[in-house]
């Protein structure tokens, strides 16, 4: 079994205002991710779905050509291979809790390493 605690996880700069940490299973990966105000919005795409979920903190999130506001509780997909970014809004940081399908190897390879056991 595979077990953490999210406080003992790595924290991973992503670039200056933006960290992650992770979690990943043999199929999947948790990311807690943390915009700062201010932070430079880098749109992109991944191969995996992900399902996000706002821990706190509020902004806007841009999904394809559709953009919404997103605040503590709202949830979102991002489908596989669409281009998306989010952006903190100006008075406190935006976190969210994704989930990935299938695994990020490179969030894996970089957060967690060789650091645990998959069984």
């Amino acid at each position: 079994m595979k077990k953490a605690n999210i406080d003992e996880l790595k924290l991973t700069d992503v670039r200056p205002g933006v960290t992650r940490r992770s979690f990943s299973g043999a199929g999947a990966t948790l990311a807690w991710g943390t915009l700062s105000p201010g932070h430079e919005p880098r749109p992109h795409t991944h191969p995996h779905e992900q399902i996000v979920y706002i821990v706190s903190g509020h902004g806007t999130f841009t999904v394809g050509d559709e953009t919404v506001e997103v605040a503590q509780g709202d949830m979102l997909v991002v489908p596989s291979g669409v281009l998306h970014y989010a952006v903190a809004a100006e008075d406190e940081a935006l976190v969210d809790l994704s989930i990935f399908n299938p695994r990020r190897d490179d969030y894996y390879a970089i957060d967690e390493g060789d650091g645990g056991s998959d069984g």
